[in-house]
């Protein structure tokens, strides 16, 4: 979603300065990555949309959709049991967004409440005014229905920012929103959110993402890993995160070299070797139960 775009008329500064490799381990963990986007060229995007291999890969869709105050964005949307991606072309969604190498991450509660706590967390881990977002969702009747809250540590970002959510009961508990049933008192969790296509086709989840960021949007970001359970750990040139599914890997860079770089999957079964080409992209496919997509 481009959550961070709507919430550019704030002019706040947020000032993050503890280092990753010094942050504590903040308790339980109460969030999990739910979805990454990226803005890619024109080609590739094209290429994505229209591709007949992706169709059969994963459960696929072309979606535009309209948010809170009426902003609007049309994506390309892979999803699996759990997780998935949402990928744009250059000029997809207006402004900052819609620009080559933006990318964001939406990490999600599991569990009624726990965005509240994710809040209280922020505020210990030297974010004094966390910045708290309701996003909607228009089904075509005009009428906004409560998607879910959502909360980020920075108001500006060079080209990548990141989000902690939670759905809210009217969004679950809308018959055209076509999620499943709460599996435990409380379910607000991303395999209720989504439903189970993903057994008709090869993807089942993401178990990893590469994202290049600046130091600037890295820094912003760190403070939300930590608040959200994740034990931050320092790898060559970045830093790493793991929720015992999906890693994800920040690559700290200059602007200019920013951008979704690579993405793994889970695969529903073992496959044999298959390299899609994909506008400049490369989705390789098998040998065995998993996938890589560079980008």
């Amino acid at each position: 979603m481009r959550l961070l775009r709507i919430l550019g008329i704030i002019t706040a500064v947020i000032a993050i300065t503890a280092p990753a490799a010094q942050a504590e381990q903040p308790g339980r963990q109460l969030l999990f990555y739910n979805h990454s986007w990226g803005t890619l060229d024109r080609v590739t995007a094209d290429a994505i949309e229209h591709s007949a291999y992706l169709k059969d890969f994963a459960s696929f869709e072309v979606r535009t959709t309209t948010g809170s105050g009426g902003e609007t964005w049309t994506g390309r949307y892979l999803r699996g049991r759990e997780t998935y991606l949402e990928l744009f072309g250059v000029g997809d969604v207006s402004g900052q967004d819609g620009e080559l190498g933006s990318a964001g991450l939406g990490l999600s509660t599991e569990h009624d409440g726990d965005y509240e706590t994710i809040v209280q967390r922020l505020k210990e881990n030297g974010v004094p005014k966390p910045i708290e977002f309701l996003q909607t969702r228009d089904f075509g009747d005009h009428k906004p229905v409560p998607w879910f809250d959502a909360v980020f540590t920075a108001d500006t970002y060079d080209r990548f920012g990141a989000w902690a959510m939670e759905y809210r009961p009217e969004y679950l508990a809308d018959p055209r929103s076509k999620v499943e049933p709460a599996r435990f008192p409380g379910d607000v969790g991303r395999e209720r959110y989504l439903n189970n296509e993903y057994r008709n086709h090869l993807m089942r989840d993401i178990t990893a993402v590469r994202i290049a960021v600046t130091a600037k949007d890295l820094a912003a970001t760190v403070p939300l890993l930590k608040s959200g359970g994740y034990r931050v750990t320092d790898c060559p040139g970045g830093v790493v995160v793991n929720d015992g599914l999906t890693e994800i890997r920040f690559d700290s860079v200059p602007l200019g070299q920013t951008g979704l770089k690579k993405v793994e999957f889970a695969l529903n079964k073992p496959a044999a070797r298959h390299e899609e080409r994909i506008g400049n992209s490369t989705l390789t496919v098998g040998p065995g139960p998993r996938a890589t997509w560079i980008f």
